[in-house]
């Protein structure tokens, strides 16, 4: 499992990624686009990560990096939309 420095992961919204630094110094980038074509998500589900994206970007990153995403996404899908 890689180390984060948690203090060093954002959105950065010109290149629509969220990009995190490791305690070692090496950076990854993450595509959010790239991740939301992959999974072929609903717009529950990009609101779900967009979400998390502009709200806990470190979260996005676990849950891309090391988590089940599709999984993730079947059990959260609109516990953050809008309601009616």
């Amino acid at each position: 499992m890689m180390k984060y420095d948690a203090r060093a992961c954002s959105f950065n919204m010109d290149t629509g990624c969220v990009e995190l630094t490791l305690q070692d110094g090496r950076k990854i980038s993450i595509d959010c686009t790239g991740v939301e074509e992959a999974l072929d998500v609903t717009m529950a589900q990009r609101t779900e990560l967009d979400y998390l994206i502009y709200n806990d970007p470190l979260a996005y990153a676990e849950l891309i990096l090391n988590g089940n995403p599709k999984e993730y996404l079947k059990n959260a899908a609109g516990s953050h939309g809008l309601e009616d």
